[in-house]
């Protein structure tokens, strides 16, 4: 699933393509592609027809498109597969194509291609997120990524160290702080040396600081790099796949050396997918927590 770089890149090529154009049409050609918006999606067209782009914005993995002076936005996950294309309005259709949005200026047109269906577009109303912001209703409850401005660092901190559970599974927690999936938890874990198992409780601030600095360096570099793609549906807006699996000091290279000390790289089961790490860097705990 695309974690916040991947995110990210989509949101920038997004902005770029459809912020300050009026929406003339929508068309759904996948029922399911806006499952999560109950009043089905010929309701879902007429209420987006007529809208202007104004913004777009992220909170962890989600996306949505501010409309002007609307109390509602267009908000977007991607699921497994999905993808949001900026294309020419006169490219032949994708296979997997789920919905397709036309603009009054006539120029490319933004389509939702969506191979599995995990993913999904629904109009969501939107609240306040308690700085004087706004955001959609469904993503309230999702944590800031540890790089918007307004993340707090002491307060995650604190927060991480009454868990009581394992490092990796709080990174992964939506709720504690979004955006980290599990590629980008098990890199920012091998470069300050923690094992996925260490007790957060255990933590150091100090060492909390050291963890925070390095998911940030991680995220800054595979956002630089485009993302990471390892198949052909995670995609920038233009189709373009993003490279940092190239920089991967750790995940998806089973039984290769560390590029620190040589010993070969592990991986391990962990909650439903996989943990790679180094076993001589990242020393597993006398108790590990899972």
């Amino acid at each position: 699933m695309p974690e916040l770089p991947e995110v990210e890149v989509v949101r920038q090529g997004l902005d770029r393509g459809i912020t300050g154009r009026l929406i003339s049409a929508v068309e759904v050609l996948h029922p399911r592609s806006v499952r999560r918006h109950v009043a089905g999606a010929e309701d879902f067209a007429i209420r987006l027809a007529g809208g202007t782009v104004t913004a777009v914005s992220r909170r962890g993995k989600y996306l949505w498109m501010v409309l002007a002076d609307r109390d509602e936005a267009l908000l977007a996950h991607l699921g497994m597969s999905g993808q949001l294309l900026v294309v020419p309005a006169g490219k032949p259709d994708e296979v997997h194509l789920r919905a397709r949005f036309r603009f009054a200026d006539r120029g490319r047109e933004l389509r939702f291609v969506d191979q599995r269906t995990f993913g999904g577009l629904q109009l969501a109303p939107m609240s306040p997120d308690g700085t004087g912001g706004r955001l959609p209703a469904p993503v309230a409850h999702i944590a800031r990524d540890p790089m918007d401005p307004a993340f707090d660092d002491d307060a995650f901190a604190a927060a991480l160290r009454r868990r009581h559970t394992g490092v990796k599974r709080a990174l992964l927690d939506q709720g504690l702080v979004s955006g980290i999936g599990n590629i980008y938890a098990d890199e920012a874990l091998w470069r300050v040396g923690l094992h996925y198992a260490r007790p957060t409780e255990t933590l150091t601030r100090p060492q909390v600081a050291r963890l925070l600095a390095a998911v940030r360096a991680v995220l800054t570099e595979a956002l630089a790099a485009g993302g990471t793609s390892f198949d052909a549906l995670y995609v920038s807006t233009d189709g373009v796949s993003g490279l940092f699996d190239r920089e991967l000091a750790v995940y998806g290279r089973l039984d290769e050396p560390c590029v620190v000390c040589g010993t070969r790289i592990r991986r391990d089961a962990f909650m439903n997918r996989s943990s790679y790490l180094c076993p001589r860097c990242q020393p597993r705990p006398r108790r590990a927590r899972w």
